[in-house]
């Protein structure tokens, strides 16, 4: 598997640390709001990053931060006259229900912030004990030029940096570039206890923090959006490895922006959307269809039309899906059935496109390309279901495996889905419309046969009469 490292700017070659398993820490949300589209793009490309990994069998120990102190989180406590913990506490539940219904896996630790205060201060300590940082009236600061290979992430010198950054003005650093890892608790914040006073830590150092104590120096993969590269990223680099004097991360992969004809999504510019406003119009797993369909590296520009093919879209890989299961329930518990020709083609096609799947995510992880070769399985599998040679069990048990492996367990497209219920029920009921349909043909009351047929056209279902019984879908 070869994997863009942004570290390094070229496609590497991936090679754990560890035979057989894969340390990976991803940064996750800060909790003063809900999660919006833009967050829900890292959450859904690293899943399916860590899904492919376990796929491969190796074990996959998986860390996503909460911040859930930080100046946003007091602000937006303030404006809603609650505590800043318990302001974190409610939209850290609200992350949980939208990451489950885009069908996102847990990680394997979620630290917070405010429950590794004493880690942060002793990393801190060490980093002011090998000179990288100093304290000024109860802020303590990281020293940028102490660091020499600060910049070598974001590929930027220390000048250019000076020039295009907005650097708060402050006096008391030494270099405009140096950041804080202590803040000196102001009026009415909450804080904790330190050797420089009442306080609570600077942004950049938790994760740096947190990483290292749940992963260990050099661990594989360190993930996250490109607009955290500088200078989240680049001073989690300099404070990790000052630190500790060894590499921090081995693997840097950024995806993508989400843009909105053409602007950057953000906050500040006020064109993001919720992922809960999102999934009250479309379907999570569609959501999650139309972020793995664009290259994680590539740009995504959101519009509605997007979000409705990948419904679409969706709804053709469920119909297989739904088929195949079908005609595997109609043959359990046949026996053994010798394979012909027809049996024999689509199994090989099948593991042709397997393998076109595999090849594209081992290439950096292009899931555009994997998704076509899946939707290219479906269609196979739809025309040999369709055939008018009774299918042969076999075959059909194999593909849906296949099938299941590569559109559940690695895309995460056939798991929990806010219509699921829905969906059963629909099952359901089409099956007792089904049943009904086949006696009025048995009587020969074609009327009422075609009517069933074309009332439910009309709702967007397709009936179609096959050697091998009636089956419906989405049309």
């Amino acid at each position: 598997m070869h994997l863009y490292n942004t570290l390094t700017g070229k496609k590497e070659e991936f090679t754990p640390s560890e035979p057989g398993r894969v340390r990976m820490y991803v940064c996750g949300p800060t909790t003063y709001n809900y999660i919006h589209l833009g967050n829900a793009r890292p959450l859904v490309v690293f899943d399916t990053l860590r899904r492919y990994l376990e796929y491969r069998n190796y074990e996959v120990v998986y860390v996503q931060n909460f911040t859930d102190i930080d100046d946003k989180v007091i602000n937006r406590a303030r404006e809603e006259g609650v505590p800043a913990l318990n302001l974190a506490e409610r939209y850290i539940r609200e992350f949980f229900n939208d990451a489950d219904a885009l069908n996102v896996k847990r990680a394997t630790f979620y630290p917070r912030v405010s429950q590794h205060i004493g880690d942060i201060i002793a990393a801190i300590q060490e980093l002011m004990r090998r000179g990288f940082a100093y304290e000024v009236g109860g802020d303590v600061y990281f020293e940028v030029e102490k660091f020499p290979a600060y910049g070598r992430l974001s590929k930027r010198s220390l000048g250019e940096m000076r020039a295009g950054a907005r650097i708060e003005i402050n006096a008391a650093k030494r270099n405009p570039l140096d950041f804080a890892l202590w803040k000196a608790a102001g009026i009415d914040e909450p804080a904790w206890e330190s050797p420089w006073g009442p306080g609570r830590p600077g942004w950049h150092i938790e994760c740096s923090t947190m990483a290292l104590k749940y992963l260990g120096p050099g661990f594989d993969i360190h993930g996250g959006g490109a607009d955290l590269i500088f200078p989240h990223h680049e001073n989690e680099i300099a404070q990790a490895e000052a630190m500790t004097g060894s590499t921090f991360a081995r693997y840097w992969l950024h995806n993508g922006f989400i843009t909105v004809n053409q602007d950057k999504m953000s906050k500040s510019k006020g064109n993001f959307f919720l992922v809960r406003d999102i999934i009250s119009r479309f379907r999570p797993l569609a959501v999650r269809l139309f972020l793995l369909a664009t290259h994680y590296r590539s740009p995504i520009d959101f519009d509605d039309a997007g979000l409705t093919a990948a419904e679409k879209g969706l709804e053709r890989l469920e119909n297989t899906r739904r088929l195949l299961n079908e005609t595997r329930g109609r043959f359990a518990g046949m026996g053994s059935v010798e394979l012909n020709s027809r049996d024999k083609t689509l199994l090989e096609r099948m593991e042709e496109l397997r393998r076109e799947f595999l090849e594209a995510m081992e290439d950096d992880f292009n899931t555009a390309r994997a998704l076509a070769a899946l939707y290219e399985l479906a269609r196979e599998i739809n025309v040999y279901l369709g055939g008018t040679t009774p299918p042969n069990p076999l075959a059909v048990d194999r593909a849906a495996v296949v099938y299941e492996e590569l559109g559940g367990e690695v895309m995460g497209l056939f798991g929990s889905d806010r219509r699921q219920g829905d969906e059963k029920f629909l099952e359901g009921l089409m099956e007792i419309i089904l049943d009904i349909r086949q006696e009025a043909r048995r009587r020969k009351d074609w009327a009422t046969a075609d009517a069933i047929r074309d009332r439910l056209k009309e709702l967007g279902i397709t009936i179609e009469d096959t050697p091998h019984g009636p089956r419906w879908r989405k049309s």
